[in-house]
């Protein structure tokens, strides 16, 4: 509207000064300006559609990449795709350059530890380490499909000057939306069996090493390729249940069987089900009110025995975890049960025999404080988003708690139990970034060691060392 104003204020204009310096006629003049300004107006009109059309694909201007699809009238209506023409361009027919819906973050970890010897989580008695750099992608798709995975460097990765390092996917699921009762999953799926597999973070956890009982009876970080549900239902106005059931590749014996190293060894694979032998696993939490959640989980699967082994081979998992939180008080904890049957696990040097029970868990109470005066002395490090935090864990795991490993010829001594109390002390100068300060204790009955690349193994070296942890780790 603007733009046909002013081009009729110049027509008038145009029209009382032309015939001063020109000797065409009034009709001329007329009809001539009268097409100018329907072109003008055309112009206009594609300019207006072309902004506001929802079929526009192409990428707004950003850096040297500027509207890659527009070159003939009328293509930048074209999404590109395999409708696009041309050559050097189409390497940039991806939707999300046109409208981006990916975010990028991610956390990262480094640390110190001095010790007396080694222990289960510290192969080295004095040591820097960097353990992990993790980028998280999350997509909004739509409002009903959203995308999220991790992506995990372990130690520098697998070309790591000592081979030991790791480099994954640790999730990447796709989800369907449904309502908030039940939502649809497929991928490669976080095992919800405790809670810790679920929320093992470490900026998001007050110490620095984690719990056993996840790392040996749970082996997280655990994850299988595979789908199901999950929803929340609402009993009353102050209570929720929280649920997921899926349908997964089963734990496999290729790797090695379950042996009284724990579970970690017989771990699926996310590209196909190596023993063809699928397994479910769920959870269900309660919360009658803010700040308290139970909740039990647990895992089946069937897989090969090891060779000698007549029969099917099973293993069972149960959990049950919980969440109190009063004030500044906290109290969490987890404990997990493991059932194994028929089996014959060979990967213990001397031993045809392999534990059928395992048992672990662990208790962490968390005290979180500000006090006053460091925010009045230094309000730039100390503000309200700051707090420190006081954790105590004690947790244990005994990897064959019937003592079934002890017969057949098995050189590797009495119960393989591990007992640790941890003490620490952390600064978060905002919720998302954490230092913290650990001292550990740790015992041991039986001659559980570890391997050469820092992971459990009968390397008859004890796991008992004792000393300071320290480390840093932040959200980005």
């Amino acid at each position: 509207m603007k733009m046909r104003s002013i081009l009729g204020a110049v027509s008038i204009f145009v029209l009382a000064v032309t015939p001063v310096f020109a000797e065409e006629s009034l009709e001329e003049r007329v009809k001539r300006l009268e097409e100018a300004l329907q072109k003008a107006q055309e112009r206009e009109s594609r300019a207006v559609q072309g902004e506001s059309s929802p079929t526009k694909q192409y990428p707004v201007p950003a850096g040297p990449i500027t509207d890659i699809a527009v070159g003939r009238p009328g293509e930048e209506k074209t999404s590109l795709g395999f409708g696009s023409t041309g050559s050097g361009k189409l390497v940039y027919a991806k939707p999300f350059l046109s409208a981006p819906k990916a975010v990028l973050g991610g956390y990262v970890d480094m640390g110190y530890n001095i010790l007396s010897r080694q222990n289960l989580d510290n192969p080295s008695r004095n040591t820097f380490g960097h353990q992990r750099l993790v980028p998280y992608i999350y997509a909004d798709i739509t409002d009903r499909v959203k995308f999220a995975a991790e992506i995990e460097l372990e130690r520098g990765g697998t070309d790591a000057p000592q081979g030991n390092g790791e480099f994954k996917i640790e999730f990447a699921q796709l989800d369907y939306l449904v309502n908030e009762m039940i939502n649809l999953r497929g991928g490669v799926l976080l095992m919800p069996v405790g809670k810790f597999n679920l929320l093992h973070d470490t900026p998001l956890n007050d110490l620095v090493d984690r719990p056993m009982v996840s790392r040996i009876i749970i082996p997280s970080t655990w994850f299988e390729s595979g789908a199901g549900i999950y929803g929340t239902l609402y009993p009353t106005t102050l209570s929720k249940i929280d649920y997921e059931l899926y349908a997964v590749n089963g734990v496999s014996s290729t790797a090695g069987a379950i042996t009284d190293l724990g579970v970690r060894s017989a771990r699926g694979s996310i590209s196909r089900d190596r023993d063809d032998n699928k397994g479910v696993v769920g959870r269900v939490a309660f919360s009658p009110m803010l700040g308290i959640e139970v909740a039990t989980s647990g895992y089946h699967s069937q897989f090969r025995p090891s060779t000698g082994t007549v029969g099917q081979s099973a293993l069972n998992l149960f959990a049950v975890d919980w969440t109190l939180q009063r004030g500044p008080f906290e109290l969490i904890g987890e404990s997990a049960w493991a059932w194994i049957s028929n089996n014959g696990a060979t990967g213990v040097a001397g031993s045809a025999v392999g534990p059928g029970k395992m048992f672990g868990y662990y208790v962490q109470g968390n005290y979180h404080f500000m006090p006053e005066i460091l925010k009045r002395l230094a309000p730039s490090h100390f503000s309200d988003a700051s707090t420190f935090t006081f954790t105590v864990r004690w947790e244990q795991v005994d990897t064959d708690t019937d003592n079934r490993t002890l017969g057949g010829g098995n050189t590797l001594g009495n119960r393989r139990e591990l007992d640790r109390l941890t003490v620490g002390l952390n600064f978060r100068p905002i919720e998302d970034t954490v230092f913290k300060i650990n001292w550990q204790h740790n015992a041991q009955n039986g001659a559980l060691g570890l391997t050469p690349a820092g992971d459990l193994g009968a390397a008859n070296s004890p796991l008992d060392g004792d000393g300071f942890l320290f480390q840093a780790a932040t959200y980005f």
